[in-house]
């Protein structure tokens, strides 16, 4: 099992920053990617962004490539997911996601942390 805990939402104007972070725990020998996702009110769980464990390689949804900067820590194993100019669309529950090396989808999940971007 991989344990998830992010942190770092919370309420921020148009135009403004955030960074939010996840901490992994439990066989996080066992990552091999970690990914955000979000989910706003009314409508299904999108892509944010990705990336792999071992090289880093990255990759954005394209409503935020530009904006947004997905990094790691392997050995606080942490991801990190900065937001730049940020919209009142990018309004949402941000979910941290891992996916393991037996695995071809992500299939563990943070409890998720609201951001809410004011126009």
């Amino acid at each position: 099992q991989v344990q998830l805990v992010e942190s770092g939402g919370g309420l921020v104007q148009a135009g403004g920053s955030l960074r939010l972070s996840c901490a992994a725990s439990g066989r996080t020998f066992s990552i091999a990617a970690m990914g955000w996702f979000r989910q706003a009110p009314g409508k299904e769980r999108e892509f944010v962004a990705a990336i792999s464990w071992s090289v880093g390689t990255t990759n954005y949804a394209s409503s935020v490539k530009g904006r947004f900067t997905i990094s790691k820590d392997n050995v606080k194993n942490t991801v990190y997911l900065q937001m730049n100019s940020l919209k009142s669309e990018d309004t949402a529950v941000y979910y941290c996601a891992v996916r393991d090396l037996s695995h071809a989808q992500f299939n563990y999940w943070g409890q998720g942390t609201q951001v809410t971007v004011s126009s």
